[in-house]
């Protein structure tokens, strides 16, 4: 999963976005990769109109296809940790742990009192070494909560554009791109894969001829191992927008304790909600984990006493609003 209020390169200036902007978007959520020849066709626009739109919002850094990679496809294990430290102290640890090349989704919520992070681990052993040495001698440091995501109901190649879009079934169903067939067993690396992740991580609409570039390979072969890549699990595309595109100017994050025969019900509950962009199982103090948006805060209101209230077995509801982003799924902001 990406979330983006405010991406790392977007300029300072104003931007105003209007309906072929959103529609685009959506688009490009559907299928990143789709020609811009598709696209124009079935938004009803020429492909020149579509080839620069894409550009301009591009430039401002509104909107950018990515290649997004599975680390748990590889073995690895995603957790979820909230740093607890005094508020004058959270800006620099926050972005010594954006500096670290595990950490995704560095943010300072609860006032500036937390940061709250996603961490990989490639085993068992390394997250031991993460939560029982490394953590606790940063710094500053008060305290740790560890929390690990046993599964996730929303988020990864699920993009909050889906429930946002504005595009009718019919335009949808055109741009979907035919689904990929799931390969067990598991992925290997070499250097040639790392070399192409890397690059769709910055423009997930990298040509082939650009890719094949970078990784010593032919076109072919590229075309082949991106299609081997996503039917193991380990690729999809992603896209990063500024969310004001859509009206989203809050994020909320939520900790919420559920008895556990209702876990899976109110997870998947949650995935279906509007305003959910990341929803997951996870051990620890509470056992599910989401990342709200909403227009103002008097829509998370609407949204906690309605939506939140009624699902089942809910015990316990924290909320923390996040203040700043640091650091993205690969960016320090």
């Amino acid at each position: 999963m990406r979330w983006n209020l405010t991406p790392s390169n977007l300029c300072s200036v104003e931007f105003d976005y209007d309906e072929l902007d959103r529609r685009l978007v959506h688009a490009l959520q559907i299928d990143g990769r789709a020609p811009f020849s598709t696209i124009a066709e079935v938004l009803g626009v020429s492909d020149r109109t579509i080839a620069r739109r894409y550009a301009r919002l591009r430039s401002a850094g509104a909107v950018r296809v990515l290649g997004g990679v599975d680390p748990t496809a590889l073995g690895a294990i995603l957790w979820f940790l909230r740093v607890r430290c005094a508020p004058a102290a959270s800006l620099p640890v926050a972005e010594a742990l954006a500096r670290r090349p595990d950490t995704s989704w560095v943010s300072l919520s609860s006032g500036g009192t937390e940061i709250t992070c996603v961490v990989r681990t490639e085993s068992e052993a390394d997250s031991e070494a993460l939560l029982l040495a490394k953590l606790p001698r940063t710094p500053r440091v008060e305290g740790v909560t560890a929390h690990s995501v046993l599964h996730a109901f929303y988020g990864g190649p699920d993009n909050l554009v889906g429930k946002l879009g504005s595009l009718d079934a019919e335009a949808i169903e055109r741009l979907r791109p035919r689904p990929v067939p799931h390969r067990r067993g598991p992925v290997r690396l070499d250097d040639g894969d790392r070399k192409l992740l890397a690059l769709l991580a910055t423009d997930g609409r990298a040509g082939f001829e650009q890719l094949a570039a970078a990784t010593g390979w032919s076109p072919t072969t590229v075309r082949r191992r991106m299609t081997e890549l996503r039917e193991h699990g380990l690729l999809y595309l992603d896209i990063d927008v500024d969310w004001r595109m859509f009206g989203v100017n809050a994020r909320t994050l939520l900790w919420l304790s559920v008895a556990p025969a209702h876990l899976e019900e109110a997870g998947q509950a949650l995935a279906g909600h509007p305003e959910i962009a990341f929803a997951a199982a996870t051990t620890g103090p509470t056992n599910l984990y989401a990342s709200v948006v909403c227009t103002n805060q008097r829509e998370l209101y609407r949204y906690l006493t309605t939506r939140v209230a009624a699902l089942p077995a809910i015990t316990h509801v924290e909320t923390a609003p996040v203040i700043r982003t640091v650091k993205q799924a690969g960016n320090q902001t």
